[in-house]
């Protein structure tokens, strides 16, 4: 493990651990309540396993009355909380701390309400992404975001880090898709945000709450839009010469006004790796592959099918193949989805990064990749939401190594920095967690981040929920809350004050 400088634990509440744990039965029964070091390793790390840590304790509430009850206690007796899902997340959104309980949601796993005629589903945090579209497909309907862990990842870690995949391009991502919360604070109070309707009025909350990462609340319950299924849906595969070849014809695709489904960029190590792995019919012999996904009417997609592949062949490509069954279309995508873990294959260990780009600059930043590796001298597959700019490099290392992690993680830095040197962003699905916290200044002003964390005051004063997470350097509440004087002058000197 590298060293990750994380909140100092309190020796306090290390001391009253067994105190803890008794209290917590009182609320959660039965198993509900986990002590043991070896059943605890389970929860030691999330998906980004560089990073461990043995929680304090483990509590597995079952109910909403129980999260509240966990949270009040641990508020009143200043204990921090780490919420948890699923453990797909591939930030450190979920990693444990020494003197904090880890809650895991897992057991808020049921579909509570299903209304066609309202286009909504109502479910547990616990209930996993692609269970959602499970329940739904049998009356023609399907919820939109779909990342790659859809299998795994569960729709409460999906709102807690704004997931994507490979429809969001045209879809929107979990914020676009989410329509109402029931969120319990870190007082115990549960609180409902939005509802079955598209908008509320007063404030946004539900935008605050989607992408939090755990530091607001604890989600109990979401209401998700889900969608009818389009009359036609066809994949083209689009294999080019060169990685800033396929980056153009991204571009040249949506300048022209197209929005496909989905737009998906491999290049040849993702390729032949995918291929390898899934059988999807990938061309082996490009550089880089596009994978184009058009939906709605059938009129609609053949004249839309004709005017990308026109743009493919203006970009040089070398391989145009488009879907003739629902079975390719969905063979096409299981190599797509398959990617991460086919790269597994090929490299003892990969670093899955995540940042945002503008579509237009993806050749250059490919170019500029390419150099980094050589720098480095670590491989690199590009796994990536082409579409939105939504970059996934895995570098690949050797953990067995001495100091090629550290160099993945140094390469990982220079590609985040680098993205938002184009007019980007650190992320644009995984979230911060502790992987990027240390960058956010590169992205953000100390201004900047000081109001990020008045709203983090505004719901957990004490800091007590997911802390050490996203925000590099944590302000006391009471010290953002200090007026900035400047040559001994307040600010709006004419504004009454008390």
């Amino acid at each position: 493990m590298t060293a990750l400088a994380m909140p100092e634990p309190s020796r306090e509440t290390l001391g009253r651990r067994s105190e803890i744990a008794a209290d917590l039965r009182k609320i959660v029964p039965g198993e509900g309540v986990i002590v043991d070091d070896v059943e605890m390793r389970a929860y030691e790390s999330d998906g980004l396993t560089a990073y461990r840590q043995t929680p304090l304790v483990v509590v597995l509430p079952e109910t909403v009355d129980q999260v509240s009850r966990v949270l009040a206690y641990c508020y009143e007796n200043d204990v921090k909380v780490v919420p948890r899902g699923a453990g797909t997340s591939l930030s450190g959104g979920a990693l444990p701390l020494a003197d904090a309980v880890l809650l895991s949601m897992t057991k808020f796993n049921r579909i509570l309400e299903i209304d066609f005629e309202d286009r909504i589903v109502r479910a547990q945090p616990g209930v996993t992404n692609l269970g959602v579209t499970r329940a739904v497909e049998a009356n023609g309907f399907y919820y939109a975001p779909d990342p790659s862990s859809q299998i795994a990842c569960s729709i409460g870690g999906n709102v807690a880090e704004n997931a994507g995949g490979v429809h969001c391009l045209k879809y929107g991502l979990t914020t676009n898709n989410v329509l109402g919360l029931e969120v319990v604070l870190i007082t115990g109070e549960v609180m409902r945000i939005g509802g079955r309707h598209l908008d509320s009025g007063g404030y946004d909350l539900l935008a605050f709450m989607v992408g939090s990462e755990g530091l607001l609340a604890v989600v109990t319950e979401v209401t998700v839009r889900i969608l009818k299924a389009p009359e036609t849906a066809r994949a083209l595969l689009i294999g080019f010469p060169s990685s800033e070849a396929a980056g153009s014809c991204v571009a040249e695709i949506i300048a022209a006004g197209i929005i496909p489904a989905g737009m998906e960029m491999m290049d040849k190590t993702a390729i032949l790796a995918a291929e390898d792995f899934v059988h999807a019919g990938y061309p082996r012999d490009c550089e880089a592959l596009l994978i184009v996904e058009l939906d709605g009417p059938a009129v609609e997609v053949d004249h839309l099918l004709e005017k990308v592949e026109h743009h493919a062949r203006a970009n040089g490509a070398s391989h145009i193949r488009v879907s003739q069954s629902e079975e390719e279309r969905a063979r096409f995508w299981a190599g797509r989805k398959a990617a991460f873990p086919a790269v597994g294959r090929v490299s003892p260990d990969y670093y899955c990064m995540d940042g945002t780009i503008p579509r237009k600059m993806l050749p250059q930043v490919l170019h500029r990749m390419g150099e980094l590796s050589q720098t480095y001298g670590l491989g690199v597959a590009n796994v990536f939401h082409a579409g939105d700019g939504n970059l996934h490099p895995l570098i690949l290392y050797d953990a067995n190594k001495p100091g090629e992690l550290e160099r993945a993680e140094e390469f990982g830095g220079e590609i985040l920095k680098l993205c938002v040197e184009v007019g980007g962003c650190l992320t644009g699905e995984h979230g911060v967690g502790v992987e990027k916290r240390d960058l956010m200044p590169a992205m953000f002003t100390e201004d900047d981040l000081k109001q990020q964390q008045r709203v983090k005051c505004a719901f957990d004063e004490k800091h007590l929920l997911n802390p050490g997470k996203v925000f590099p350097t944590l302000h006391r509440c009471a010290e953002l809350g200090r007026m900035h004087i400047h040559r001994g002058a307040l600010p709006f000197p004419d504004i009454p004050r008390f």
